[in-house]
């Protein structure tokens, strides 16, 4: 049984700004996990939008591959997505559903899909809600991040990384027991996120863990420790595009869902740069003993090709 992490607790109200960003800086160069209390999400707002997500997907199949997966919008049904395939030739299993930009962030809004509101009336104007306070709360964190790296703490804003961002939200349900299997099951195979950062909010049920003392993403065996549950705190990952902007120095960590026999609910707020937005080593964090290891990549290229890997098409 894997033994349970220990990880930094970062409270965004928090006035003392410098200090936030030198715990933050720590927690990004030690492991790339941390909590994340007082993010401006209240407790019922958030009970409401796991509720609507456990609605959703006690529907019947039929109905939800009517919202079936396009433009990295809509419904993935269990085993669509494989986050490594060299651990399982089956897929994930999970089921989830992405919403991306809202109408208030970008004319890419359209491309959004929602069940009928005769269906789940109150499932859009909840989900909504939810999407804009995390959002609003991932831009604070990421001037925190800023400041953490010596920067101004609108550089993100200022290179064009929110001209418009483009986050999206996916809510997942794993399934309990799922039958006999000749491979380990996973609820989401050994992966780093694509992205900026990631905050996710979970039901309380276990399953995630991260491999902290593994900085060599292919360093063999794994060790593997367990992420738990913090009741009011969001759990915030570094993702490979902040790796790449800080040249390793934050690292984007693998993590894993194992199934553990029970159900459960996660939603997970992938905040990405605009697309256009050119992702390229910080001043701060290279020299001539440290030099870029990533040559520059425009954002929407980047998420576009690790889509493309993650989907098969």
């Amino acid at each position: 049984m894997a033994k349970a992490l220990q990880l930094p607790i970062i409270d965004l109200a928090s006035p003392d700004r410098i200090s936030t960003a030198n715990s933050i800086r720590q927690a990004c160069i030690e492991c790339g996990f941390f909590y994340l209390i007082n993010y401006g999400v209240e407790q019922e707002l958030l009970k409401q939008v796991f509720d609507e997500s456990k609605r959703f997907f006690s529907l019947p199949l039929e109905e939800k591959m009517k919202l079936l997966h396009r433009e990295t919008r809509g419904y993935t049904p269990l085993y669509a997505e494989n986050l490594n395939p060299s651990s399982s030739s089956k897929g994930d299993s999970k089921e989830s559903f992405y919403i991306g930009p809202l109408e208030s962030i970008s004319s890419h809004s359209n491309l959004n899909q929602w069940p009928s509101e005769e269906v789940l009336p109150s499932w859009r104007p909840t989900i909504e809600s939810y999407y804009e306070r995390v959002l609003t709360a991932g831009k604070k964190l990421i001037s925190l991040i800023a400041l953490a790296l010596n920067l101004d703490e609108d550089f993100f804003e200022k290179v064009g990384a929110f001209n418009p961002p483009m986050p999206f939200l996916r809510l997942i349900h794993y399934p309990g027991e799922l039958g006999l299997s000749d491979e380990e099951i996973f609820g989401a195979s050994a992966h780093s996120d694509y992205g900026m950062i990631t905050l996710l909010a979970t039901d309380g049920v276990g399953g995630l863990q991260a491999c902290l003392v593994c900085r060599d993403k292919s360093k063999q065996p794994l060790v593997w420790e367990d992420v738990d549950h913090i009741n009011g705190a969001l759990i915030v990952n570094i993702g490979d595009m902040t790796e790449r902007w800080t040249n390793c120095l934050f690292r984007s960590t693998l993590h894993r869902v194992m199934s553990t026999g029970r159900e459960r609910y996660s939603m997970a707020f992938f905040l990405n740069p605009s697309a256009d937005c050119v992702v390229e080593c910080l001043e701060s964090c290279c020299s001539e003993l440290t030099p870029p290891r990533f040559p520059p990549v425009r954002s929407g290229d980047y998420l576009g090709e690790r889509f493309r890997l993650t989907y098969g098409s």
